[in-house]
């Protein structure tokens, strides 16, 4: 009987050990970065009550229509993989009383996320995120920070090519008016709109904006003639928004003002932003983020102000690789190779103490001869290759003289060469 091969589900990626350098590279800027910065580590559960969801990200979303992994545990409680970052740890948050504590609450995390939708380069079903927030504080210069954050990871990674969009999308007080008069419009101009288009009119007016540049022309032209949240901004959020911009200004942070940019969950407030790097589309996206200083309070949280941002590593390796950055794989300080008729207890010995001594040492297992044996540590990369003997060994080095040394001064010599 033939064994059936059993692959990865659709929609998910390994990240094999060639890939492993370029994704450490982006995960160890990002995290020094964010400490840099004052931001400090949280990890939430990969899944949360269902809830938590559908109360912050709104019932018309596409999040919570289309895309979530909701499922029955065996105690009858609807729980849901996370699909995004935010309200876990806004969650988190509340429930370990971080209100308590200096605001804000400055966290992030590295982390996967799940949405059921098609997959689509460096965009999958289990994908990976780096969620940063900034929770407890209204004062735009955390926007401008957050947004600066990102900004500077792209220039240190070595991205040249990205965009940055900006807009604000109002609050509780100015958005309702707004909505009302875009309704309006929507209906008047219905015939104009496509059939996806008219569905999010019915349950989320703003949404139409969404992805706004991968709809149909004839679509894009009739949207981009609807009114604009920007002129029915409070005195609030006009100001609000100002001083973001000049925030960004004096960081020297290059945006352009977007009147049809919105995000697509209903927690978001004031300040939205979008960063595209040199991808075409839908698939152009490196992170978004906004203000969501309702979202606590909606959970059973103090009223609390946040803003924060969700960036795709998978993304963000595109770009690395368009750039044409590159990372060297894990170096081997020194391969113990044995040469003819030598006793194994000599090289397991070295092959220990090196490591003990902090030298990243390897040895073969696959019984080669010394020839294989000098193959595999040139593949591995190794820097110094030992040739061991009953009593000696032989330093290789690429570029200098083989060196002859006791088997007992071999690590002394490591040390010091």
């Amino acid at each position: 009987m033939t064994a059936t091969k059993i692959e990865r589900p659709r929609g998910t990626h390994d990240v094999t050990p060639s890939e492993q350098p370029l994704w450490r590279l982006a995960v160890g800027e990002a995290e020094r970065l964010c400490a840099l910065y004052g931001y400090r580590p949280i990890t939430t559960p990969v899944f949360e009550d269902t809830a938590l969801f559908e109360r912050t990200s709104g019932a018309g979303s596409d999040v919570v229509q289309k895309e979530m992994y909701t499922f029955e545990d065996r105690g009858g409680r609807s729980l849901t993989l996370r699909p995004e970052a935010t309200a876990p740890i806004c969650r988190a948050y509340v429930e370990h009383g971080m209100h308590r504590g200096p605001q804000p609450a400055k966290l992030y995390t590295v982390a996967p996320m799940y949405r059921y939708a098609a997959p689509q380069r460096g965009r999958y079903r289990e994908h990976w995120q780096l969620s940063v927030e900034a929770v407890g504080s209204e004062h735009p210069s955390v926007d401008a920070e957050i947004i600066q954050l990102y900004h500077a990871l792209l220039r240190r990674l070595g991205v040249s090519e990205f965009s940055l969009e900006i807009n604000s999308i109002g609050c509780a007080e100015c958005r309702p008016a707004y909505l009302e008069s875009l309704r309006a419009w929507l209906a008047a101009t219905d015939a104009r709109l496509d059939e996806a288009t008219r569905e999010k009119a019915a349950t989320s007016p703003l949404r139409v904006f969404d992805n706004l540049d991968t709809k149909p022309a004839g679509v894009q032209e009739a949207l981009r003639e609807a009114p604009k949240i920007g002129g029915s901004l409070c005195d609030a959020c006009e100001e609000h928004f100002a001083a973001v911009r000049r925030d960004l200004d004096a960081y020297g942070v290059e945006y352009t003002v977007m009147p049809t940019l919105v995000r697509g969950l209903d927690y978001y407030t004031r300040t939205t932003w979008e960063f595209a790097g040199p991808e075409e589309g839908a698939q152009s996206a490196l992170s978004g983020g906004g203000r969501y200083d309702g979202l606590v309070e909606e959970i059973g949280g103090p009223p609390t102000p946040g803003v924060g941002f969700g960036a795709g590593l998978e993304r963000l390796l595109i770009a690395l690789e368009h750039a044409g950055v590159t990372a060297p794989p894990p170096a081997i300080d020194v391969f113990f190779a044995l040469a003819d008729d030598t006793s194994r207890d000599h090289v397991t010995r070295l092959v220990e103490a090196a490591r003990s001594a902090g030298l990243a040492a390897d040895t073969d297992y696959a019984g080669r001869s010394l020839k294989g044996q000098l193959t595999q540590a040139g593949r591995l990369g190794a820097a110094t290759v030992a040739v061991v003997d009953a009593d000696r060994a032989t330093l290789r080095r690429p570029g200098r003289e083989d060196e002859d040394v006791p088997l007992d001064a071999v690590l002394e010599r490591l040390a010091t060469s």
